[in-house]
């Protein structure tokens, strides 16, 4: 129980004592979350700089941030199953320092080929990372008020680093140029490095209701832990050739060759993954018995859904409204994102939680995501006249409310009820819907858009998002009906 003595007078590693000396483990894994969402986003403003300073050829420029997406959600599930049988302080360590390093080495690129090599460094670190962080944060409390409130600073945190992204890229390129924003994760990452290693991290808690199942024992004594290695080659290679294919498509269009032959090679690759986890692993990367739980079932559908437009997509096509339509720079773009951030992270921190003790989680993800999708309308009829006031501002609060609304109540569904031995598992599948959500959106949304380069139809793109949060409220109705205990 939170806050129990042992027989011998000690406290049990993550137990929950007053002065909130656990939420130290929440703190260095939201920051270390911090980082890896921050790194979706700040290097976008820079790729002018990078362009000029190291000579890329037409096209290739893009994969300066393709290339971290594409490792990034092609690892997730890898990397949510590797702090699963090697330990989640292990996993997270060791993922971070293969960030940092990447990103020192990213910093330091004087080659295309080296930059490139070196997001593909960092994208990795951040798909063992991304997973470890959530668990650490899920292990450090049982279900509860407490883990409602640890999630709901995590879900913040992971929102306000998409903004934030934008910020700091713009503030940093325009005062130390673009290897800052690369650099600039080096002593933070060494800074979580040295916490990570003088701190303590609660062991994932075992007990007869997560004990893992039959099916999956844990590996005892005699039985080191084993690798899905088939389900990880398949798991990966499916994945990251699913987000090949959307990226490609968004320069290419959807009919072009090399779009066809990744769309096609990832849907083989992963229904020959499905084969093995169904019917061969002994340990499986991907274990079905979560995905008969209905909250984790309908809980990640929710999260591609909603990932489809709250992820890369509404960033990136705000970017455009705001220098296209209202005429802004970089930078001042970067700072018209400050809204967001600061409705997301107070609502998403102050408030989700008080409501998931009282109402229902299903019933705080419907209206989430119904009050997004007013939102969303709402931005599809702005146009220059409005200004930044009802063109920007009022459509991010709205949205922005909503999505605070959303984000926590949803992840709590997704992470509970997980036996311990799988937590990673569902984290990892969690960070792949979301990621996954976000590429095949924005994809499908360029194409309503008119020019990847330079969309010029925002009405249709923000109408689709709506209908999007429509269908998500919609699904959400299958979800269980459960609230956070006090």
């Amino acid at each position: 129980m939170p806050g129990s003595v042992r027989a011998d007078g000690r406290r049990p590693r993550g137990s929950l004592r007053r002065g909130g000396a656990p939420w130290r483990v929440p703190a260095l894994a939201c920051s270390a979350q911090f980082l890896v969402v921050l790194d979706v986003s700040v290097v976008n403003v820079a790729l002018p700089a990078v362009r000029d300073s190291l000579g890329f050829r037409s096209g290739g420029l893009a994969w300066v941030a393709n290339s971290y997406a594409l490792a990034f959600a092609g690892c997730l599930l890898l990397g949510g199953r590797l702090a699963d049988l090697y330990g989640h302080r292990r996993v997270f360590a060791r993922g971070l320092a293969l960030f940092t390093g990447a990103s020192l080495a990213g910093g330091l690129a004087t080659t295309p080929a080296a930059l490139l090599a070196a997001r593909t460094g960092q994208g990795l670190g951040a798909a063992v990372l991304a997973p470890a962080t959530l668990t650490l944060v899920t292990a450090a409390f049982p279900e509860g008020a407490r883990r409602a409130r640890a999630l709901a600073v995590w879900t913040a945190v992971s929102s306000a680093g998409g903004a934030a992204g934008n910020v700091l890229g713009g503030l940093l390129t325009e005062t130390l140029g673009w290897r800052s924003v690369l650099l600039v994760n080096v002593p933070a990452g060494l800074a979580l490095l040295v916490a990570a290693r003088t701190g303590r991290t609660p062991r994932t808690p075992r007990s007869p209701r997560t004990a893992p199942a039959p099916e999956a024992p844990a590996p005892g004594p005699g039985r080191p832990a084993r690798l899905d290695v088939p389900g990880a080659v398949t798991a990966t290679a499916g994945a990251a050739a699913l987000t090949y294919g959307l990226s490609s498509a968004q320069e290419s269009g959807w009919g072009a060759p090399g779009t066809l032959c990744a769309l096609l090679g990832g849907a083989v690759a992963l229904a020959v993954f499905a084969l093995v986890e169904i019917r061969y692993a002994a340990r499986p990367l991907l274990p079905p018995r979560l995905l008969r739980l209905r909250a984790v079932a309908v809980g990640n559908a929710l999260m591609l859904l909603a990932g489809a437009c709250l992820q890369t997509p509404v960033w990136y096509f705000l970017t455009f409204y705001m220098q296209d339509v209202l005429g802004y720079s970089a930078l001042r773009t970067g700072l018209g994102f400050l809204p967001h951030t600061l409705v997301a992270v107070v609502v998403g921190v102050r408030v989700t939680p008080y409501l998931m003790r009282r109402l229902p989680h299903r019933t705080l993800i419907v209206t989430g995501a119904l009050v997004c999708a007013a939102g969303f309308l709402w931005q599809s009829r702005a146009g220059a006249g409005d200004g930044y006031p009802g063109g920007v501002l009022g459509p991010a609060v709205v949205f922005s409310l909503g999505g605070a609304l959303f984000s926590t109540p949803a992840t709590a569904q997704v992470t509970s009820g997980v036996p311990a031995a799988d937590a990673g598992a569902a984290a990892g599948l969690m960070n792949t819907a979301k990621q996954f959500g976000g590429a095949l959106g924005l994809a499908a949304l360029l194409s309503l858009s008119g020019d990847a380069a330079r969309p010029d139809d925002h009405t249709a793109v923000f109408l689709a998002m709506a209908a999007l949060l429509l269908a998500t409220a919609a699904l959400a109705l299958l979800l269980p009906r459960t609230r956070t205990p006090d």
